[in-house]
């Protein structure tokens, strides 16, 4: 045999703390048909810096379809099939790099997705620029060893082969046909070299991660084992691998034999439904009422036909709405009849490759009245690669090398939902049969109706009120995850274990929006002192702050005025500019050259908050180009007058002081003390201290200003007025 090994590789990424989907960093590879060995290449590093700790990297691994994970643990909604992921853990300890190898034999082929996440996150909000964190890097890498001249094991033919050594297995393969409801794989004639009766190990199938149901067979001697499996995986080819368990290095001979048992259809008019399809599309239309009259007719007549056979087909249209979003059609209505004799079964196709990072719904509706046997149930299952046949048999819903979902409605509970999160790639079928008490002899002539609703969403429900359905990407592959807000967790956020409760939620929206008011002291002090443009930059930033964060809120106490990035901009474009005007004012610069400064100073934020927004030196930058010209400036002053500046001694200790006090305080709960749980009062502390800061801070008006007096520029009684015109004489 030819052996084939190729390499496959994505670039590094940098690695999140874990609070939602989004946080995991996801690798999707494609291993090729007839894969004997896959080997992951795992290299983790972290940065050198002191803020670099030992951390633990958790990998999970899936095939088909993105892995479904919960690290908080918190809760699935209801109705929600979640099978644990298979994952390892790897540690970054005192080693600044970390590489790990994982080894499948005979994996299946077909879409492979790690994803890898650090530990739970803590919540701290970080201002950008005054921390570095430490950059965790992961990266993957795949090798694949295919055999490239795999031989071909045909049904009904009995073939002889030979293991070389225990060393060599055999690796043979066989092809499963559509509508294929058994296989049985027979071993026989097994000898080594020597002539001395031998033992093998059978394995078929392939290995699936998290769960593997690869079927295992131990032959010893000449005589015939044999192996019976229920519902293949329909149109794939099947990998039998048999190696030898015997010590000796022989030659092991052995005969393979591999057998289908086919399930006949019920007889569906391709024809009609083709009709009928083209008359759904095109609309109404003249001759549209007769055209369809004998796609009406032809199914009673066929129905006893479709009795004698295994399964009744309904056939059903996909319909693609959007990115990760598919409505499943039915053609004959979405009532389906369904008996007791054989299955009903619906295709769902979700073989595309771009199916698997949404939900896969399911929703059965059963009509009462249709069912006139008291306690029949109609069971349904879920299952991919190949439907489940035998429901009367079993009900647990599995298939050969699958494990299906079941469900199932009766008169008591008439309705019955199934939530799949991230299908994995390959062709649904959902399986109905009715199933009636025992000693009910018109249970073969019974028949009941269920409405079969059928979808793929991207984020069931929306993530309800509490969340926002985020579509992720890695390179050319769409999935989606919930983000939720208000305390809420889970995947489709339903987990109310710390979600806020709405008066939280009001007191959080109040605090962060009145809060804002304590401008007004700032503004009334800047009209006094006649700073007019101070006081208009100052109502600016009120008025933009109250209502960014009525918008910004999580829960249901949010109101939007207009555009929440709009909002947001002007509310960091207030306050940056508000610092450098009062920092500017308190400098008493000449005023052309103060309001020069005041200009091209809010052009320049303007600028860099649109490069970028949370950047810290957006702020501190400007702050410490402002002081600098305030220091210089008073530091002219005091030379030029021969005296520190300012001279008052109350001006530095009721105001200066104070004023410089509140500045640092709210410096420091705005850069160290804020988490996603105290934000609502502690960014309501930061508002308050940094608007009383600017009333301290603002220095006295000019000397030669009068204060306002309303009640001398507003008269309506007569005056005296003095005539201040100096009288020129003429010497002569």
């Amino acid at each position: 045999s030819l052996y084939v090994s190729e390499y496959f590789s994505q670039s590094a990424q940098k690695l999140s703390f874990y609070s939602w989907y989004g946080n995991a960093k996801l690798f999707h590879f494609h291993v090729p048909e007839d894969t004997v060995l896959l080997r992951w290449l795992l290299q983790a590093s972290r940065g050198k810096g002191p803020e670099c700790t030992s951390m633990e990297i958790t990998v999970h691994f899936r095939h088909g379809a993105p892995p479904v994970i919960n690290p908080l643990g918190t809760r699935f909604p209801a109705n929600a099939t979640v099978r644990p992921s298979y994952n390892i853990s790897i540690t970054l300890g005192s080693a600044v790099q970390n590489t790990t190898f994982v080894n499948i034999t005979t994996p299946a082929a077909g879409d492979w997705f790690i994803a890898a996440h650090l530990p739970e996150a803590a919540g701290r909000i970080e201002v950008k620029g005054f921390s570095t964190p430490c950059p965790y890097m992961f990266q993957a890498d795949m090798f694949v060893l295919r055999l490239t001249d795999m031989p071909v094991l045909e049904p009904g033919v009995p073939m002889p082969h030979t293991v070389v050594s225990p060393a060599k297995p055999l690796h043979v393969k066989v092809f499963v046909p559509k509508h294929a409801a058994g296989m049985r794989f027979q071993l026989s004639s097994c000898v080594t070299s020597e002539q001395r009766a031998c033992t093998v190990r059978v394995l078929l199938g392939s290995i699936t991660l998290p769960q593997s149901f690869q079927r295992s067979l131990t032959c010893t001697g000449s005589i015939n084992c044999s192996l019976t499996l229920d519902s293949p995986p329909w149109e794939k080819w099947l990998q039998i691998m048999v190696e030898s368990l015997s010590t000796a290095n022989a030659n092991v001979s052995v005969e393979m034999l591999a057998s289908f048992t086919v399930c006949r259809p019920g007889s569906t008019n391709s024809f009609l439904n083709f009709i009928s399809l083209n008359q759904s599309q095109a609309g109404a239309r003249p001759g549209a009422a007769g055209s369809s009259a004998p796609a009406a007719g032809g199914a009673p007549r066929n129905a006893s036909g479709q009795r004698s056979s295994c399964l009744q087909s309904q056939p059903v249209v996909r319909e693609d709405l959007d990115v990760v979003s598919v409505r499943y059609r039915l053609l004959n209505g979405p009532t389906v009849p369904v008996g007791s004799l054989s299955p009903t079964l619906l295709l769902l196709n979700l073989n595309t490759g771009m199916d698997s990072g949404g939900s896969l719904v399911v929703n059965l509706l059963l009509n009462k009245t249709s069912v006139g046997l008291a306690n029949a149930t109609v069971v349904a299952c879920v299952s991919a690669a190949s439907p489940v046949l035998s429901l009367n048999a079993t009900r647990n819903c599995s298939t050969a090398f699958s494990q299906g979902y079941p469900l199932s409605v009766s008169s008591s509970s008439a309705e019955a939902m199934l939530i799949v999160l991230y299908p994995q790639t390959d062709d649904w079928f959902l399986s109905l049969q009715l199933l009636c008490p025992e000693g009910q002899g018109e249970c073969p002539s019974a028949e009941a109706k269920v409405t079969v609703f059928a979808y793929l969403t991207p984020c069931f429900n929306d993530c309800g009120p509490y969340g926002q359905c985020s579509l992720l990407r890695r390179h050319g592959y769409l999935y989606a995850g919930c983000s939720c807000k208000a305390g809420w967790g889970g995947w489709s956020c339903t987990d109310d274990t710390k979600a806020q409760t709405v008066a939280t939620q009001n007191l959080a929206t109040l605090l962060l929006t009145l809060s804002n008011l304590m401008f007004l002291p700032a503004i009334a002090v800047a009209v006094h002192r006649y700073y007019l443009v101070e006081a208009s930059v100052y109502t600016y930033t009120m008025f933009f702050s109250t209502f960014y964060h009525a918008c910004d809120q999580p829960g249901v106490a949010v109101m939007c005025i207009m555009d929440y990035d709009t909002l947001q901009y002007c509310d960091f474009l207030g306050s940056v500019v508000s610092i450098w005007v009062t920092i500017l004012c308190m400098a008493r610069l000449k005023k052309i050259l103060k309001y020069v400064l005041f200009v091209l100073g809010t052009l320049l934020i303007a600028m860099s908050l649109q490069l970028d927004r949370r950047g810290v030196w957006n702020m501190m930058g400007p702050c410490l180009f402002a002081l600098l010209i305030m220091v210089t400036a008073w530091v002219h002053h005091g030379a030029k007058r021969g005296h520190c500046y300012p001279s008052s001694w109350k001006r530095w200790v009721f105001y200066l002081l104070p004023g410089i006090t509140l500045a640092f305080i709210a410096i420091s709960v705005y850069a160290f003390m804020e988490t996603n749980e105290n934000y609502y009062y502690t960014h309501s502390i930061w508002h308050v201290l940094v608007a009383c800061s600017v009333a301290f801070l603002l220095p006295p008006r000019d000397k030669h200003k009068k204060p306002w007096a309303w009640s001398q520029k507003l008269t309506c009684r007569y005056q005296i007025c003095q005539n201040d015109r100096e009288e020129l004489y003429a010497v002569t």
